[in-house]
């Protein structure tokens, strides 16, 4: 709903300038309040309850407890209720308000009681503690500072960067985006500020900051019966599709053609009190048109049988080219993903017509729709195997697709090696490009091992999503949709990642998730009686956008001069521009395929130029 930002001491003018530089999550209004130990601020997206009374920070009745929000609590109305039978007076129809009263009421555990999403800090005046969360999947970002007698925390690392925070480069983050694309959390690219991780909350007292994980899913009571898991699985994406799409302002739904977007399109039309908008993105390209527009044409396909209002735009590599500076400023930290550019254009236009959007996000993490996981339950298979009959049949498919690199990945066991198998890139290619002290600190593979031992009571394929729910989907996919929808003041729900259905997820037996033919075969089944045949039949793919070519044309000058030591000085402290400058000729000339190293590399220098630079 918002932008908030907050810190430990008195200095309005300050405030203000934290605010400011979130304005564009909260257009709508603004809110300052401290007193001689804290201070908070809000920008405001009016989503429920317009009118002023749901202006942040907000109190409760006595003035004791302080409150700025970013978020949607779906079942505030409930609450509401049962917190008035309590004795407690609301002044606003907001759902920011529950959760006030709802902390009188339970202190820290008000956390189990809430249904949304949201990061949220409450001072409460006299106890002298700041209490702050992150929902469950991480869905709302929270960042923050603690140190020299300092408390500082925003919905975004540039709110904090006005204060004079020391902005040196945390090693173990810089080598986790490298090889995995995204600093992981609870780090940040900047040492001295952090991330509260997916599903925990903070307690800062005293100059001391404590943190717990508050919720985690459980895979006791697995369901067996078929018949039933459908029936339940179709009745909680149908209320969380339902309850999801409560909004005082016009809402519309990103379509893109698949499985995840057209289910939640169909319930989301079902829901609708008039003509649902839905929004897509095509691509302009000279080459293999049909096949980055596969996804564009089946969203209009989809738009045309349900009878949406369905608005699209088609983009260029120059198109592309010019958000790229300022999607690099909104994402605040390298995040290496070439479809930033893309989000951030599509949610202009979804802007235009509505404040907020549901996405299909999340289905294919809890209902195993990635080809790693089809990998995984192959070599957990492949593994079961004696030895003596596995060599016989490794030499065949060696021999068969000509990889000698196949041997060491088949023998992989379930763990980290794997994982990182899956989701990173080696040490001997990202040593082509970046110093190697850069690349040697390894804090997170033993993040990953942790992970891991914690996770022993999961199946291998349940311990794969798992990590992929805590990690990369929070701090990669969901931070990159939250800065590029927010950069417009745009909200986007993710219906498939409610929490409800998230747990239920795990009390599904893997065997009805996957199988040799491909991932999400009991959601499919679930949901089809709303999906069109042609969307159940498509062939899984992912989806394409023509970055790699638009790198040998459009963005060919650009990528020169962001991969060049006049780009932004110091860069020869991380990088080696000759050997840089080898991989983007063997790319644009298309000796070798390297759109992933290049990107990563793009993504960082630009953000070094818009963070770092003097």
């Amino acid at each position: 709903m918002c932008g908030i930002s907050g810190f430990n001491f008195n200095d309005r003018v300050l405030l203000k300038k934290m605010n400011m530089a979130v304005a564009h999550r909260g257009p709508d209004k603004e809110g300052v309040w401290n007193n001689a130990d804290f201070s908070l601020g809000h920008r405001r997206l009016s989503i429920i309850d317009l009118s002023e009374k749901g202006v942040q920070p907000m109190f409760n009745e006595n003035k004791t407890v302080a409150m700025v929000f970013n978020g949607e609590i779906y079942n505030y109305r409930e609450l509401r209720e049962e917190l008035e039978r309590k004795g407690h007076r609301f002044f606003s129809n907001t759902d920011s308000e529950a959760i006030i009263h709802l902390y009188e009421e339970k202190g820290e555990r008000c956390l189990e009681h809430l249904d949304g999403i949201f990061s949220f800090g409450i001072y409460d005046l006299e106890k002298k503690i700041f209490f702050a969360s992150r929902d469950p999947m991480g869905i709302k970002p929270f960042y923050y500072f603690c140190g020299g007698g300092k408390f500082i925390f925003s919905s975004e690392i540039k709110a904090i960067l006005e204060h004079p925070v020391n902005r040196e480069i945390d090693k173990r983050a810089l080598s986790s985006y490298f090889h995995l694309f995204y600093p992981l959390a609870p780090l940040t690219i900047y040492k001295d500020i952090f991330k509260l991780p997916a599903g925990h909350f903070l307690i800062y007292k005293d100059g001391d900051v404590r943190i717990e994980r508050y919720w985690k899913p459980s895979n006791k009571g697995k369901i067996t019966d078929k018949n039933e898991i459908k029936k339940i699985l179709f009745d909680l994406t149908e209320k969380a599709v339902e309850k999801q799409m409560i909004s005082d302002r016009p809402l519309g739904v990103f379509l893109s053609g698949g499985i995840d977007s057209t289910a939640v399109a169909a319930l989301a039309k079902k829901f609708s009190s008039g003509k649902l908008k839905t929004f897509s993105v095509g691509f302009e390209s000279q080459e293999e048109k049909e096949k980055y527009n596969f996804d564009f044409e089946m969203a209009r396909r989809v738009s045309r049988d349900f009878g949406t209002e369905h608005h699209e735009i088609m983009i260029s590599g120059k198109d592309a080219l010019s958000a790229l500076e300022k999607v690099s400023w909104h994402m605040d930290e390298p995040i290496s993903n070439h479809t930033q550019s893309i989000t951030y254009l599509l949610s202009e236009i979804a802007k235009k017509e509505v404040a907020v959007v549901l996405g299909g996000d999340g289905g294919d993490e809890i209902f195993a729709g990635y080809p790693r996981y089809r990998l995984n339950l192959f070599l957990d298979k492949y593994q079961k195997i004696p030895v003596f009959l596995r060599k016989q049949i490794l030499n065949k498919i060696i021999s068969r697709v000509k990889n000698p690199d196949l041997a060491r990945k088949i023998e992989k066991l379930p763990g980290v090696d794997r994982y990182m198998l899956f989701m990173s890139q080696k040490d001997e290619f990202l040593k082509q490009a970046i110093k190697s002290e850069w690349l040697e600190d390894k804090w997170h593979f033993d993040k990953f091992e942790k992970d891991y031992s914690r996770l022993s009571e999961f199946s291998s394929g349940e311990t794969l999503m798992l990590m992929d729910l805590e990690n990369w989907l929070p701090e990669e996919s969901l931070m990159r949709t939250d800065k590029t929808t927010m950069a417009w003041g745009l909200e986007e729900r993710v219906p498939l990642l409610d929490r409800h259905l998230v747990e239920f997820s795990f009390k599904i037996p893997d065997y009805y998730k996957i199988n040799r033919s491909g991932g999400k075969k009991i959601f499919i089944e679930a949901m089809g009686s709303l999906l069109p045949d042609y969307v159940v039949n498509a062939p899984k793919r992912g989806w394409f956008s023509p970055m790699a070519k638009w790198l040998r044309s459009d963005l060919k000058e650009f990528a020169y001069e962001v991969l060049s030591p006049g780009y932004c000085s110091g860069g020869e402290e991380f990088l080696d521009f000759e050997a840089v400058r080898k991989i983007l000729d063997d790319h644009i000339s298309k000796r070798k395929y390297n759109l992933a190293l290049i990107w990563s590399l793009i993504t960082f220098q630009m953000w070094r130029r818009n963070f770092m630079r003097k």
